[in-house]
């Protein structure tokens, strides 16, 4: 059974005084190419319309029900930004740190910047904004599956036109996860510029040749 999110965590909060809170989430950690990219919006305290009803965690929802979705969060939203790292600054940093920096990045677009950070699990110490991380975040608060619901879709969206670019690899249809077509693929004709090289088996690979 799916959780509906709930709007709890922000009223809290702006019962404490913070009006302005924004959900952050990411997608795309455990791919093995492309960014990964996060998602940040301030939704505001009343929302019209029955598509509220439906939003959940991006996992739990169809591809066509995120396109849904991601057209009236972004109108309702009082503000919303998205943030990337992509997989050469992924190599060079890390996934963890890389993740962060999305974040910030997404949190960095938000006008008006947010009072209160409410995130899927991560703690943001490289921002100084109040803040809250919450486990199973993009399932319990509904500004934070909104999110993952706006980061989703955005990088759904840019790895379809990677695929075209780099074709042979199925990336529109596993998005750059590890599937079996994937790792068959990387087997059959070795990573693109896109794979994250620190990455197995991509790294694996690599030492191969």
């Amino acid at each position: 059974m799916f959780i509906k999110p709930s709007f709890a965590e922000e009223i809290a909060l702006r019962l404490q005084g913070y009006q302005l809170v924004a959900g952050i989430d990411e997608v795309g950690r455990g791919a093995l190419m492309g960014p990964v990219m996060a998602g940040a919006v301030i939704m505001p305290e009343k929302i019209k319309g029955r598509w509220k009803n439906q939003v959940r965690d991006s996992k739990q929802l169809t591809s066509k029900s995120r396109e849904y979705l991601f057209d009236y969060i972004i109108d309702a939203a009082v503000s919303y930004g998205i943030g990337s790292s992509d997989n050469d600054e992924i190599d060079t940093v890390g996934i963890a740190k890389s993740t962060r920096l999305a974040m910030v990045r997404a949190v960095k677009q938000l006008v008006p910047q947010p009072q209160f950070l409410l995130i899927d699990y991560v703690r943001l110490k490289e921002s100084h904004c109040p803040q809250k991380g919450i486990i199973h975040g993009d399932s319990l608060c509904f500004s934070i599956a909104c999110a993952s619901i706006i980061a989703k879709v955005t990088r759904d969206r840019l790895v379809i036109e990677m695929d075209k670019e780099y074709p042979g690899y199925g990336m529109a249809a596993h998005k750059g996860y590890g599937t079996e077509e994937h790792i068959a693929s990387l087997r059959r004709i070795g990573p693109c510029p896109l794979h994250r090289r620190s990455f197995r088996p991509v790294s694996d690979m690599l030492s191969l040749i």
